[in-house]
């Protein structure tokens, strides 16, 4: 039979669960909610740019092609962010310290707007 601390002990990434004591799970499962949510929006973006660059769409092709390229480029910086900014959260939870920043957020609104100004370029 596993004892509740050996459960913990064996979770991945060691380097985020091996930090202070257990967090009420409700705060932990609204973490990993809100990680999966930035995950669907990494792979919203993705998807966006393939289909950007297989689509024909009016405009210059370069401008195309660069839209396309960077919105992959985002989706995969938003899915990696996602993940530091989950374990970032859970390790602050742990150590009862204060919530870090939300750079991540800053991020994707610069992105977005850079790609509605290309958006707005390509398609007039």
């Amino acid at each position: 039979m596993l004892r509740h601390d050996e459960g913990v002990r064996k979770r991945q990434p060691r380097w985020v669960y091996d930090e202070g004591e257990e967090p009420d799970p409700r705060f932990t499962l609204a973490n990993e909610r809100t990680f999966l949510a930035w995950v669907r929006t990494s792979l919203a973006m993705l998807a966006g740019g393939v289909a950007l660059h297989a689509l024909t769409t009016p405009g210059p092709a370069h401008l195309r092609t660069i839209l396309a390229v960077g919105l992959i480029v985002l989706g995969a910086v938003v899915g990696s962010g996602s993940f530091v900014r989950w374990a970032r959260v859970e390790r602050a939870m742990r150590r009862h310290e204060p919530l870090p920043s939300f750079g991540l957020g800053l991020v994707m609104a610069a992105a977005i707007v850079a790609v509605a100004v290309l958006l707005i370029i390509i398609l007039v």
